[in-house]
């Protein structure tokens, strides 16, 4: 297993469509145990393909506390969503040290197919419900932030590249030493 890169917000990969999942491969399994070890490494409860740079439906969560209930959705669809809608503080491995408020279905109900190929149906409340929208958002090229005012958005995205900046050129002068 190794740790995946993590596209960081505003980069425009994030935003690219991902395309269904075709080949259920020792490459699938593979991408799914590298990209939960850099899950729990980062550390984050979710984790959608495209946020390294693989556009490919298929989103892990794990939301238990002991990280022992990974749970994993390839090319998955809502097939129902509550009524009801919630804000929940939200924050994203692309958008490090940002969360925000953002108004989500309180339970929706997902259909999505298992690392096998195998069709399965989860009826999802509270937080891995808000991860299921959010992981999903990701795959329909869609971050967080972009529920936030245009304002909100444009300060996050100043910070976000300004800490750009800041890593490049930190990494430059420790490499040239």
């Amino acid at each position: 297993m190794s740790l995946l890169n993590i596209l960081r917000y505003p980069d425009p990969r994030l935003h690219k469509i991902a395309k269904p999942v075709t080949t259920f491969d020792a490459r699938l399994k593979r991408l799914v145990d590298d990209m939960a070890e850099t899950m729990y490494d980062a550390p984050g409860v979710g984790l959608a393909a495209s946020q390294v740079d693989v556009h490919q439906q298929l989103i892990i969560i794990d939301t238990s506390d002991t990280r022992s209930d990974l749970r994993i959705f390839i090319n998955p669809q809502i097939v129902w969503a509550s009524p009801e809608r919630s804000v929940y503080e939200e924050g994203c491995l692309s958008v490090p040290g940002v969360y925000d408020g953002v108004e989500r279905h309180t339970e929706v109900k997902v259909k999505a197919l298992d690392v096998e190929g195998k069709p399965f149906e989860l009826a999802a409340i509270g937080l891995l419900a808000v991860c299921v929208q959010h992981e999903m958002d990701h795959l329909k090229g869609k971050v967080f932030v972009e529920y936030l005012s245009s304002l909100k958005r444009n300060r996050i995205k100043a910070k976000m590249l300004k800490e750009e900046r800041e890593m490049h050129r930190d990494n430059r002068h420790s490499t040239a030493r």
